[in-house]
Parts: structure tokens; C-alpha cells; sequence
């Protein structure tokens, strides 16, 4: 359980650290990006202006400039293109030749196919009278700029892996720092529960012999005495329950290496199946198993029954006169999977979540329950997750609920040494 919770903190603060280093990181592109192409694009409006001054009209034709540096050009990877004014190409100069429609209301244009251009259209305006004479489009190939935008993405993205996997590394430590208080006070809380059940179980069971006898012998008490000395019984009782499913579960969460061995999964719910339909049928309720044919598991078999006796207990406590209990085991491959399927009266959706909820009972789902400590179905999920197992619920309201425990079958060919005890199922067989 502290091991989900230490995984989840760990997962939880890389998730935000990487939105925090991912946002700062796009911000930095995007000024970054922003920067060199505003920088791109004072250069190229510097060498369309110089471009458009040198350039002359005469004889009511624009001419080109002769000193312009053609190889300078090649070099930086530039080009100018002038155009007359009825925007008819006049000459042009240079490697990265813009193939862009000519457009003079168009200051600042970008060809995206290949190769990526920027262009920047100025107009050649006379030096006597400002008048204008025709339009210079300086060009540049973008290859520089998206290489350095490249080799950033490529800085950044690898500043933030690095970034995140030096934080899980130190995450790991601080969450197992930030756990070991709690789950020390954790097991000091289990371990008093384990102890204060077991020293219950002496005076409880003393009270319960006293009442016991008295009530054996009570031919000269009174009515009345006789009544409180039931009260005193029924309350020992459910003391005692509660008391025994308190140190079931702090042994269930204790036993670090339990000693499975192979177990008639089959066996164990055709005998609770056996042993309950006489409640079931004074309840008016019929109890019926469709189960596969000797599915084998390792386990404990003690603990595998009173998994499953909790859950039919639990259905048919919910289910009303004349409902319906079904007790489903398939197997598909090495899941086996098994349903303990009813038509009580449901459990809200809201509540699903804390169904398995130690002490939890919800008001209107569980107001039926007569007696029992409110830990059957923690006890439940406490035995499955000891064994590997899952344990899952789904319900409707009016209609029923379902209780699913999935586990992993035995692998290998199963041999029979003795045959199954009637009161436990407890059959003893081992693999071939």
C-alpha cells in the first residue's frame, strides 16, 4: 500500500516538474525563434534598402545596380529580385531565389516548401522627387535559421530529461524519507490493533462462557434477567467477531511470506455453496454456482475460503426475499475469474470507491445489515492482495452488485494426494 502511495507522490511530482521545465522550455523557443527571425528580418530590409539605392532609372527603365557582391550573397545564402512597377521581374542576383508570386502590398513573405525562404519586398523611391520607381524583394534561405532552432530543441529536450531523471532520482529518496514516518506509525497502529484483539479474546471469551451457563441454568431467574443476560450474549458476540476480524486482518497484512500451496479453487466454492444454501433458502433466495471444472491455485486455503464467504454472506445479506445469488468461476487462458453476482439492493456509484472501506457502510446500501463488524469486505480485498489477486465491484442501485476476484492459475499438471476435507476444502495436491 505505501508503495503505490511512494509511486504515485514520485509519478505525481515528475508529472508537474515536466509541465513546469516543458512550459519554461517552449517559452524560451519562442522568444528564442521570435529573436532571430526579427534579427533575419532587419538584415534582409538592410540589404533591400542598399539594393534599392543603388539601383537607377533611366531612359524611363529601371537599371540594376552594378556593385552589388553577387558572391557575398551566394555566401549568407541571400538573393534580390527587382521588379518594375507593373511588378514584371526586371533582374535578379543571388542563390535563394524566392518562387513566391510577386505581391508589392506583401512587405514581409515566407515560402514554406522546400527550400524554406524569408522575404522582405521594399520600394525603389527617386532620391529628386520620392517618386517610385519600381520594388527590390530581398531573400534569405531559412536552413540557418532552423538548424539553431533544432540544435535548442534538441539542447532543451535533452536539459529536461536529464532534469527529470536526476529529480526521480532524488524524488525516490525524498519520498521513501517522506513515507517511513507514516508508515512506521503504520505499523505500530497495526501492531497494537493485533495485540489489543488478541488480549481481547481471553475476557471475551470468559463473559461469553459465564453468560453461556447462566442462561443454560436459568430456571430461577427472572424474565427480565434472562432477557439482559441475551443482550449481554448477543453483545459478546459481535465483540468477538469484531475482535477476530481485527487480527485476522493485522496477520493478513503482516505475513510477509505466506506458505501457499496448490489449491481447489473449485472445491472451496462448490462446499460454501453447500454450506449456505440453507440460509439462502430460509431467506427465500436462491443460491446457484456455474463453476469450471478443477481450477487449481496457490494459496492459502484458509484464507481463500474466508475471501469468498464474506462475499456470499455479503450478497445474500443485500439480497431481498425471493432474489437471486450466483456464484460464476471461468477461466480464460491463466485468469481465473471469479463472480459473486446478485440481485440486492445495489450500491450507489458514488460510494463504489469505498466499498471496501474498513468500518465504511454506506447509509442507504448497507442499512439491511443486522450484526457483523463492518470488515468483510476489507478482510476480502486484504486476503486477495496477499495473494496477487484483484478484487472489483460493480452495482446498480435496485438491481444487484457484482463482486469480481481475479487470480492466476496454477501452471503444470496437477497430482492428487488425498481427497478433500468436508469442512475446509482443504484439498492437498502438488505439481508434476
Amino acid at each position: 500500500m505505501f508503495k503505490q502511495i511512494q509511486n504515485r507522490l514520485l509519478i505525481s511530482y515528475l508529472i508537474v516538474l515536466a509541465s513546469i521545465l516543458g512550459t519554461f522550455a517552449l517559452a524560451v523557443r519562442l522568444v528564442y525563434a521570435h529573436s532571430l527571425k526579427q534579427q533575419l528580418t532587419d538584415e534582409l530590409t538592410t540589404l533591400g534598402q542598399g539594393a534599392a539605392t543603388s539601383a537607377e532609372f533611366n531612359h524611363g527603365q529601371l537599371e540594376v545596380g552594378k556593385d552589388i557582391p553577387v558572391k557575398d550573397l551566394i555566401a549568407r545564402g541571400q538573393a534580390l529580385q527587382w521588379f518594375d512597377l507593373q511588378e514584371q521581374l526586371i533582374a535578379q542576383q543571388g542563390k535563394a531565389i524566392s518562387t513566391l508570386p510577386f505581391s508589392s502590398l506583401e512587405a514581409l513573405q515566407v515560402q514554406l516548401s522546400k527550400p524554406r525562404i524569408q522575404s522582405v519586398t521594399l520600394p525603389i523611391v527617386s532620391g529628386d522627387d520620392h517618386r517610385k520607381l519600381g520594388y527590390v524583394r530581398a531573400s534569405q534561405s531559412l536552413e540557418e535559421l532552423d538548424e539553431n532552432l533544432r540544435k535548442l530543441d534538441w539542447g532543451l529536450g535533452s536539459g529536461i530529461v536529464m532534469a527529470l531523471i536526476l529529480s526521480g532520482i532524488g524524488g525516490v529518496w525524498l519520498t521513501r524519507q517522506a513515507m517511513y514516518p507514516i508508515e512506521e506509525s503504520f505499523q505500530r497502529l497495526k501492531q497494537f490493533t493485533a495485540d489489543a484483539s488478541h488480549e481481547l479474546r481471553s475476557p471475551l471469551m470468559a463473559i461469553k462462557s459465564n453468560v453461556s451457563v447462566a442462561l443454560k441454568y436459568s430456571d430461577g431467574m427472572r424474565p427480565t434477567d434472562v432477557e439482559k443476560f441475551e443482550a449481554i450474549a448477543s453483545a459478546t458476540h459481535q465483540m468477538t467477531d469484531l475482535t477476530e476480524d481485527l487480527l485476522l486482518l493485522a496477520r493478513t497484512d503482516q505475513a510477509a511470506n505466506p506458505n501457499f500451496q496448490p489449491v481447489n479453487l473449485t472445491a472451496i466454492l462448490e462446499q460454501l455453496v453447500e454450506r449456505y444454501q440453507p440460509q439462502a433458502h430460509a431467506k427465500q433466495i436462491i443460491l446457484h454456482a456455474h463453476l469450471a471444472q478443477s481450477s487449481w491455485v496457490l494459496g492459502d486455503v484458509a484464507q481463500l475460503t474466508r475471501l469468498f464467504t464474506n462475499l456470499i454472506i455479503n450478497a445474500l445479506h443485500y439480497t431481498l426475499a425471493e432474489g437471486r445469488v450466483e456464484i460464476k468461476l471461468s477461466r480464460t487462458g491463466q485468469t481465473l475469474l471469479v463472480d459473486v453476482n446478485d440481485t440486492g439492493i445495489g450500491i450507489a456509484s458514488e460510494n463504489l470507491a469505498r466499498v471496501f472501506d474498513r468500518f465504511w457502510r454506506a447509509d442507504q446500501s448497507r442499512a439491511h445489515w443486522e450484526g457483523g463488524s463492518g470488515l468483510g469486505l476489507a478482510i476480502a480485498r486484504s486476503i486477495a492482495q496477499s495473494h496477487g489477486a484483484t478484487i472489483s465491484v460493480s452495482s446498480q442501485v435496485g438491481a444487484g452488485s457484482c463482486f469480481t476476484v481475479q487470480l492466476t492459475a496454477m501452471t503444470g499438471m496437477v497430482k492428487f494426494v488425498k481427497p478433500p476435507s468436508a469442512n475446509t476444502g482443504d484439498d492437498q495436491a502438488h505439481l508434476t
